[in-house]
């Protein structure tokens, strides 16, 4: 017969481990190998057993201590220990684990922690399964919607109450009747060896009633189809991506369960004029020829009107100027973003003869002082094609 394991070992924790430091592991280990998680497979049910085990023992402070004097001996016949089989005889493993959880808030209402971790079936986790779903809708908006907020009506189709039945399932003038299998509870439990298995009742799949006269309108479901239209407030500052979750709009649940939640992901339209960055807008503006050369002011849209940008004397295209203040206010902000306008020299067209020789003349009086990037690219040309002239002669 093979050697048992350390507890510690088992739990793969130190010997100086604190109480806190044991429930942890143990809490990971019992979730990762516990049979309902691995139906079929004895090798997890034994790691199972093991660091169950490990755990009733180093988590009583006075066994423990035996434990740490004198191992696995402590608890052999006669010792008052748990027992020759490894100290599981009349141990429910349920009820270890309860007793675990416990420490973590468990133990109270009509379900366990036990029940919630490993999808048992107490009545809370039967409420929470016969909730209805949650529903997605897709909302296209525009971007004026998205920064000013709006108002709008969605329409969609949704189970819901059957209004024949009320929800019952049941025809009108009957009603529903206790499972004889589970007793009304939803679930049955059977034992295999010293495991307690608990499962759906497969007679009312849950329910613990059932229907001898279904309603003809649902066919004993207790929903129906329906076509349901509900108003949205869209707050300002959204974008797209965003969610709003409106409360049981949801589908109906089934078997008196709540209602799931709606939805609804905005998806904001691209402007032509405005483009979003986070609470930051960019605007492409174009200045006049003379503008950018001379200098002057030029008048820029923004979200919240018309603002006065002062351009200077030589902007060139790609300049990028900032007006603060003058972005959009994001959810959960109360201040505004900024506005960004990257400016681009505006070639003007259409010109009369008149100012096709104005320019001409212009043209004329200019130098390459007046550009002297142009005078500097030159440069740089002629200094590559002199070193390349240059290495065609050793080549």
């Amino acid at each position: 017969m093979a050697a048992k394991r350390d507890y510690y070992e088992v739990l793969g924790v130190s010997r100086d481990a604190d109480a806190d430091a044991i429930k942890k592991a143990y809490r990971k280990l019992a979730i990762q190998y516990h049979p309902d998680k691995n139906p079929g497979n004895v090798e997890a049910e034994e790691q199972f057993k093991q660091i169950t085990e490990a755990y009733e023992v180093l988590s009583d402070a006075t066994k423990r201590k035996k434990y740490d004097q004198f191992g696995h001996q402590a608890f052999g016949p006669g010792s008052g220990g748990f027992g020759g089989r490894g100290g599981f005889e009349g141990i429910d493993l349920e009820e270890a684990l309860r007793t675990f959880m416990g420490a973590f808030g468990g133990g109270g209402g009509g379900g366990s922690i036990f029940d919630d971790f490993f999808g048992g079936g107490g009545g809370g986790s039967r409420t929470a399964s016969n909730r209805g779903a949650d529903l997605r809708f897709d909302l296209e908006i525009d971007f004026e919607e998205a920064v000013f907020g709006s108002q709008r009506d969605l329409t969609f189709s949704v189970l819901e109450d059957c209004k024949e039945c009320n929800g019952t399932g049941a025809e009108k003038g009957s009603k529903k009747e206790v499972c004889p299998q589970c007793k009304g509870t939803g679930q049955v439990v059977s034992s295999n060896g010293f495991f307690h298995v608990r499962q759906t009742c497969s007679m009312c799949r849950g329910a613990g009633e059932m229907v001898r006269n279904p309603c003809r309108a649902c066919r004993g479901t207790g929903r129906a189809k329906a076509r349901r239209t509900i108003s949205v407030k869209i707050p300002a500052g959204v974008e797209t991506g965003s969610r709003l979750r409106v409360s049981g709009k949801g589908e109906s649940g089934s078997r008196g369960g709540v209602a799931g939640d709606l939805y609804v992901v905005l998806h904001v339209k691209e402007h032509s004029l405005f483009q979003r960055r986070d609470e930051d807008i960019f605007v492409q503006m174009p200045v006049p020829y003379p503008v950018a050369t001379l200098g002057g002011e030029i008048e820029v849209p923004t979200l919240h009107g018309f603002a006065k940008l002062k351009i200077p004397a030589g902007t060139e295209s790609g300049k990028v100027f900032r007006l603060r203040g003058k972005g959009l206010t994001g959810m959960g902000r109360f201040d505004n973003g900024d506005q960004h306008v990257i400016v681009s020299v505006e070639t003007p067209e259409r010109l009369s003869g008149k100012q096709k020789k104005a320019l001409e003349e212009y043209a004329r009086l200019l130098d390459e002082s007046n550009h002297p990037r142009s005078k500097a690219i030159r440069r740089e040309a002629e200094e590559f094609f002199r070193r390349r002239d240059a290495l065609k002669k050793t080549a």
